[in-house]
């Protein structure tokens, strides 16, 4: 089993903290060098996971004799910039969430991990939960029946600034939080034949930014949507993915709670036999982490123990749909080679 020596580049983006701090557990997987800020990064206060540990510019981190691998973590607009230098010097990246706000410079990047067999992970938490994963493997496989309908909700509450702060993104919260959504959605049904999207501003607080948001994704014989907000009172408790079957629907609610040591997912197995009147099967999930399985993956993947799930053609037509979702006119239905 080898260990990586791996760096993170960025520290602003949410999941910073837990992703170097996840790494750091892992001792057995990795030998974390250090951190590098990307631009302003630098001046914000330091959150206490980085300290004692070295600091470097972007450029002294690439540079790291013997680098093995690296974690993008910063702001999102800078993301793909960074992985994208990474891949270049043949390292294996692990990036968060969804990438680039231009699809121009997402797509060079999984271009660029296409051409060159260098591995690109994108931290969508989700892909690592077991009980998510069960789900969509039992879609996939016909065991709910024919699927004609998946909903999906990820919501919580932030402050004024925070909401508005997600004027970076067109879409908004549908870009920063939907995109997992919809992610989970194209498992499990593929690339939809249309897409309609709601995102709108509350304007609590005066924010102005699309803090509220929604996309209806249509297929031949279902319809979805994907529903995410930034002002919602116990949104994060009842974030949830249901999916409609002839046969069985299954309904995660909450997709995920925190418990001590991680977190928890709570099922509900519904069937024909349930009719108006029948309450369902219902089970909760062991504990897991989400960041320590998405990080045992990344040192698999980086250490050539196993391949990346999902491939940079996947995640070059994702990244379209969302953008789609979020109200970009861009061709989501192309193929890409």
């Amino acid at each position: 089993m080898k260990k990586l020596k791996v760096v993170q580049i960025g520290i602003g983006h949410d999941h910073a903290p837990a992703a170097f701090e996840t790494m750091c557990k892992l001792s057995d997987r990795f030998e974390v060098v250090g951190y590098a800020p990307v631009g302003d990064e630098a001046e914000r206060p330091l959150m206490n996971v980085y300290k004692g540990h070295s600091c470097f510019t972007p450029e002294q981190a690439l540079d790291i004799p013997g680098l093995d691998a690296v974690c993008v973590e910063t702001d999102d607009w800078n993301l793909t910039e960074y992985a994208l230098k990474a891949l270049k010097r043949g390292l294996p990246v692990e990036m968060d969430k969804p990438g680039s706000p231009s699809h121009e410079e997402f797509r060079e990047l999984c271009a660029e991990s296409k051409r060159s067999g260098v591995p690109l992970q994108v931290g969508y938490m989700y892909r690592y939960n077991p009980m998510i994963s069960e789900t969509i493997h039992d879609a996939k496989e016909g065991r709910l029946g024919i699927i004609h309908c998946v909903e999906a909700h990820m919501d919580c509450i932030h402050i004024a600034s925070k909401r508005q702060w997600l004027d970076h993104f067109k879409g908004g919260m549908l870009y920063y939080l939907g995109c997992h959504l919809i992610d989970l959605i194209v498992q499990i049904l593929g690339v939809p034949e249309e897409i309609t999207p709601h995102s709108i501003s509350s304007g609590l607080d005066g924010v102005t930014a699309e803090d509220i948001g929604m996309a209806v994704l249509k297929y031949k014989n279902a319809i979805s949507f994907a529903k995410t907000s930034a002002c919602e009172l116990g949104g994060f408790q009842r974030r949830q993915l249901v999916v409609c079957g002839t046969k069985r629907t299954v309904e995660l609610n909450p997709l995920e709670q925190y418990v001590s040591g991680g977190q928890v997912t709570r099922k509900k197995v519904s069937t024909p036999e349930d009719n108006w009147h029948g309450s369902g099967v219902i089970e909760t999930s062991p504990v897991m982490d989400r960041y320590e399985a998405m990080f045992t993956s990344f040192a698999q993947i980086a250490a050539g123990e196993r391949s990346v799930r999902f491939t940079p053609e996947y995640e070059e037509q994702l990244h379209r749909i969302i953008l789609a979702a979020c109200g970009e006119k861009i061709d989501y239905k192309e193929i890409w080679k």
